[in-house]
């Protein structure tokens, strides 16, 4: 096994300050490339698309909650396996509570080929309460590419997508794929894929954390049993 090399507490103090200077220079890059994302366009989903869920069928803008965002995350399980991806599993054991998202108007989902009558039972099994829907018989996993057709076959791949609501319109606003799920799972990696963001004063552009009529995000943030709806 190669192991860090072994220095005094002197060397080591000034080998993590100048560590310290990258990693605050990779926050404010970060910071930065999020306010770009805030500042994509958007395209209205026009398309009817049908889920099921646990209260049965369900419409695209039904997946909000009522909620100002969505968040899906396009978990592998196609209608002709038993079980659902093993890395999708491991990802979606690592998000957290939700009441943190709701609190900032997101509502968190997942979505899968897979018919309900195969999600209920493995959902179970792994013992999650996040929202899980059905999209067999519809073209969303394709339209939203996570779903690809490969040399004739479907060809299966994670994702997020992030939709806005407007009234009772729909709109897309940001996508991405395998390598861009790393890191996620925590409420801010969430928010700060989407439009909205995390709707601090700080962020760029201005006038989205009053977007939702509520003070900014880091002062509505409570206990998880303390929110109300």
């Amino acid at each position: 096994m190669s192991l860090p090399e072994i220095v005094s507490r002197e060397q080591w103090r000034a080998a993590r300050e100048e560590l310290l200077a990258k990693e605050k220079a990779a926050t404010r890059a970060r910071d930065a490339l999020n306010a770009e994302r805030r500042r994509l366009p958007m395209v209205e989903v026009e398309e009817e698309y049908v889920f099921e869920g646990g209260d049965g069928k369900a419409t695209l803008l039904d997946l909000f909650e009522g909620r100002h965002q969505l968040v899906v995350h396009h978990f592998m399980f196609a209608p002709e396996w038993d079980a659902g991806c093993r890395s999708c599993s491991g990802f979606l054991d690592q998000i957290g509570h939700l009441a943190h998202l709701k609190a900032r108007g997101t509502t968190l989902v997942a979505v899968s080929r897979a018919p309900y009558t195969k999600i209920l039972p493995f959902k179970a099994r792994m013992g999650w309460t996040v929202p899980w829907y059905s999209s067999y018989g519809s073209d969303f996993n394709h339209d939203f590419e996570v779903t690809l057709e490969r040399e004739g076959e479907p060809l299966e791949r994670p994702g997020v997508s992030c939709f806005l609501r407007d009234g009772e319109r729909v709109f897309h606003t940001y996508s991405t794929y395998e390598r861009g799920l790393d890191g996620l799972g925590s409420t801010t990696g969430f928010l700060d894929l989407t439009a909205l963001g995390r709707q601090e004063e700080w962020e760029e552009p201005e006038g989205r954390a009053s977007a939702l009529g509520a003070p900014a995000g880091s002062e509505r943030i409570r206990y998880h049993d303390e929110y109300e709806e």
